[in-house]
């Protein structure tokens, strides 16, 4: 069953990692072993999570690399329906 408008991830990453732990954007980018710029766009929601992201993640908060996945394709789904009246196909069937 698809949520209705699920968040970006990296709202979830905020506002259920970060802001409990009181870790800056930089702090977590180090511990994450990534660049603060590559976590902001996450966390802003201008940058979708990798499964090499989802992996770190899920190292560091001692969460599962697929919820992190799960969450950037429920969100990405959302967004593309929104564009399923504009898409251009043909049924194809069997004759």
């Amino acid at each position: 069953m698809k949520m209705h408008n699920p968040p970006h991830p990296g709202e979830v990453l905020k506002s259920l990692c970060l802001e409990p732990l009181a870790l800056t954007i930089t702090d977590a980018a180090k511990a994450l072993g990534v660049s603060r710029k590559t976590l902001s766009g996450i966390v802003n929601g201008r940058a979708g999570i990798s499964p090499e992201m989802a992996i770190r993640l899920s190292l560091a908060f001692d969460t599962s690399a697929e919820s992190w996945l799960n969450q950037q394709l429920q969100h990405d789904l959302w967004q593309a329906e929104k564009m399923r009246a504009a898409l251009r196909v043909k049924r194809l069937s069997a004759a």
